[in-house]
């Protein structure tokens, strides 16, 4: 697989996020079936893998770092501060903790958890709007300085609150949801990255699977499924919402492709600092989504893409209400 620059930060073109591996779709798959699929994304090439204190919490640091202790210095890890959590108990407090001095004692968690030396990626994960982001920027470069951390990330925050982090600590990547349906980042966040040299990292790349075409409005989701309380993922919504995955479908079709590679390849399109991190708890769609880089799109078929979608009207909120308060500060 080609690699991508996220910044001076240097990593495959397709990344692996592993939030699936927590409880937030369901019931989790053992750690034994995880380790395999997160190995089999490495040996397919992967060697960005994104994971967050808040999975679990903690579970799914412990996990990814098991997963690559075996090829620890071939890879590079990405790790997420900002929630409340007690770094003691793992229990959920309400709201945001980015104090510095929390900062610095998650961190010096995180590392446990993951059994490394150094964090190759932190972001804060939701911005703090009671603690200023260059007291939050500081804190990391104090790390940075101390060798515990490599480099600095935001994720969801606002483009004037990039600004200011950058001017303290260079930031190397923002990692925001964007996706052939979710585009709200081309407004004023990738202008900023592509200004300030800064890498774009695409969560949710497909939609939370419903870009990949196997669900519809009759699909039923386990009741700790974070999906069942999301505007988007209403049954009325997934039946409004089937245009955009027709469209990847008959793209796809063209193509000998799959509707995931499509919406995987498009985001490959857009700039040559963006790298999507789709997650998945099954080896074979690993598979089937790194093919996304094989994918030539043509500019008529991006032409076609833009001019459909252009058209289409997205039904319901990303994500449910009281966690979009939280993004854009």
């Amino acid at each position: 697989m080609k690699n991508r620059k996220l910044g001076s930060l240097n990593v495959s073109e397709i990344g692996f996020g592993t939030m699936s591996f927590a409880s937030a779709y369901g019931t989790a798959p053992s750690d034994g079936e995880a380790i395999r699929v997160i190995r089999g994304a490495f040996d397919n090439g992967v060697t960005f893998f994104d994971t967050a204190e808040t999975y679990g919490p903690f579970t799914n640091e412990i996990l990814v770092g098991k997963a690559l202790a075996p090829v620890r210095h071939e890879v590079v890890i990405a790790s997420k501060f900002g929630w409340n959590i007690d770094l003691e108990t793992g229990q959920r407090h309400a709201g945001l903790n980015s104090r510095p001095d929390h900062i610095k004692r998650a961190t010096e968690r995180m590392l446990t958890r993951l059994n490394i030396e150094t964090i190759d990626l932190l972001y804060q994960h939701r911005v703090d709007p009671s603690v200023p982001i260059e007291d939050v920027a500081g804190a990391v470069k104090d790390l940075i300085d101390e060798g515990k951390v490599r480099h600095f990330g935001l994720s969801e925050a606002a483009a004037g609150t990039i600004r200011r982090a950058h001017s303290v600590q260079v930031v190397t990547a923002v990692q925001n949801e964007y996706s052939i349906w979710t585009r709200e980042s081309e407004l004023e966040i990738l202008p900023l990255c592509e200004e300030l040299g800064i890498g774009f990292v695409s969560w949710s790349p497909l939609g939370a699977g419903f870009l990949t075409g196997k669900i519809d409005a009759s699909t039923s989701f386990e009741t700790t499924d974070f999906r069942v309380n999301s505007p988007r993922f209403s049954a009325q919504a997934r039946d409004d919402n089937q245009a955009i995955v027709n469209l990847l479908g008959s793209i796809a079709a063209r193509k000998q492709a799959s509707p995931a590679q499509i919406a995987l390849a498009w985001l490959l399109c857009q700039k040559p600092w963006i790298v999507p991190i789709p997650g998945t708890r099954r080896l074979d769609r690993v598979v089937e989504n790194l093919g996304a880089a094989d994918v030539v799109l043509t500019a008529e078929d991006l032409q076609e893409m833009a001019e459909t979608v252009s058209k289409i009207v997205v039904t319901g909120a990303r994500l449910p209400e009281a966690i979009l308060q939280l993004s854009n500060r």
